[in-house]
């Protein structure tokens, strides 16, 4: 990404973001996909080899890799370059055609989005089509060969519906509450200050930010102290003048954010100005089940704790509810946290640390259930927005073979086609020599003893 390209991205990216976190948060994973796409694309876009069994060993088995055709991108606000940019790298890289729609919510970005992307792009190709709710109907009415949507629940349901009066795929990036548990054995001041910088960043308007913690309640008190700490020196006494403390993205959400703490105890922070769109880091404690603001994702500045027994009772308390986009857990007991990710189902885990794992592009991003459909990053982009082509290429020789298949049909053929068919044989790590004899002995075993 070009010096000018990436200054426009952090200025119109200050107001969430400050000016050194747009390029860690955004703009480094972008460049680091390009690259890997620029460096991987002749080993993606190679047909790959499939193992084969006895019935195609001398038969051509493979995928081969095609463009879907065009790809609807729907950008989010709250990572507007990230959430935005990396899909398209993907569908640029699987030889595809993608029509950009960024945000509405992050005006500034998407003007700037207008203006740079065809500077770079072809615009034919890749057009950038800016504006609304009505703008994005409009294009949800046009028949796509893939709909790539990041956001929440409720609009991803009415994209799902669009998509499926084309029977159009979709890649839902939504979000979700994902809880955090920690264990009593952990250290608890690593523990706190990891969660603290993944809670807080962005002003919590990260789809896998920890959206609320789960713990003994003989620990909260020393949890909320922890964070305490970390928010001071994260942020100094005073986040609202911190530079790299960001605000709420606009006055609706401000006021949506206020309205759940209104039957929670605040234990931290709480100190708003909606002029500002300013919502202090904030922590609140002995939240129950019912609170409003364990209704729904919070995205925004607000950690509730909710006391729980044990890992039984979170383990429970997890399972009742929608599945996550991401599960944390933070403790120093392997076979807890083994058995925090054989019991629960989430759209990934993450133990003893937060956000991270979306910066590894050999691992699958994405939901399951609630929080989405379908899995991106590296690779898994390529894939996702490829169709990947089932190809076997067999001879016209050799038809005796076949007669097994052919009637009339006796229970020696049938006994035959069994052996072939379901037989568990991994002939792929054999040498060419090899198979060809091993063929062989099979041709001349069938032909004297069922065929002729």
């Amino acid at each position: 990404m070009s010096g000018v390209m990436l200054s426009y991205v952090c200025l119109c990216s200050a107001f969430m973001q400050s000016e050194h976190g747009t390029p860690l948060y955004e703009t480094m994973g972008l460049e680091g996909e390009i690259s890997l796409a620029v460096d991987r694309l002749a080993e993606w876009t190679a047909p790959q080899p499939v193992e084969k069994t006895l019935l195609t060993i001398s038969d051509k088995v493979y995928i081969r890799p095609e463009p879907l055709g065009v790809v609807l991108i729907i950008g989010a606000w709250n990572y507007p370059w990230a959430v935005t940019i990396q899909p398209l790298i993907g569908a640029i890289a699987a030889g595809n055609a993608a029509v950009v729609k960024p945000s509405e919510v992050s005006a500034h970005t998407a003007k700037v989005m207008e203006e740079l992307l065809p500077l770079y792009l072809d615009k034919e190709l890749y057009p950038v089509v800016t504006g609304g709710v009505q703008e994005t109907q409009e294009l949800l009415k046009q028949r796509f060969d893939h709909i790539f949507y990041t956001g929440n629940s409720t609009v991803g349901k009415v994209v799902m519906e669009a998509a499926s009066r084309h029977l159009t795929p979709v890649t839902l990036e939504l979000g979700g509450k994902s809880p955090c548990y920690i264990d009593k054995c952990c250290d608890l001041a690593i523990a706190c200050r990891r969660i603290t910088w993944g809670k807080f960043t962005n002003c919590g308007q990260t789809c896998i930010a920890p959206d609320y913690i789960l713990c003994n309640p003989s620990i909260q008190d020393r949890v909320i102290e922890e964070i305490r700490k970390a928010v001071k020196e994260f942020y100094t006494d005073d986040p609202k003048t911190c530079a790299d403390y960001g605000r709420v993205i606009n006055a609706r959400h401000f006021k949506r954010v206020m309205a759940m703490m209104e039957d929670s105890k605040v234990a931290l922070g709480g100190e708003n100005e909606e002029s500002q769109c300013y919502i202090a880091p904030t922590v609140l404690r002995d939240v129950k089940a019912e609170a409003k603001v364990m209704q729904e994702e919070i995205f925004g500045p607000l950690l509730p704790i909710v006391p729980v027994s044990g890992v039984d009772e979170a383990i429970h308390f997890i399972k009742e509810r929608e599945k996550p986009l991401t599960l944390y857990v933070f403790s120093s007991d392997n076979k807890l946290i083994q058995r925090l990710i054989a019991e629960t189902s989430s759209g990934g885990v993450l133990a003893n640390d937060c956000l991270v794992q979306y910066s590894v592009s050999a691992l699958p991003f994405g939901g399951v259930g609630n929080s989405g459909i379908g899995t991106y990053h590296g690779k898994h982009t390529f894939d996702r927005l490829s169709h990947l082509k089932s190809c076997l290429v067999k001879s016209l020789a050799m038809e005796s073979l076949n007669k097994m298949r052919y009637p009339p049909h006796t229970a020696e053929k049938l006994g035959w086609a069994r052996f072939f068919i379901l037989k568990q044989v991994n002939v792929s790590h054999l040498g060419w020599l090899a198979k060809m004899a091993l063929l062989a002995i099979i041709a001349a075993v069938v032909l004297q003893r069922v065929l002729w």
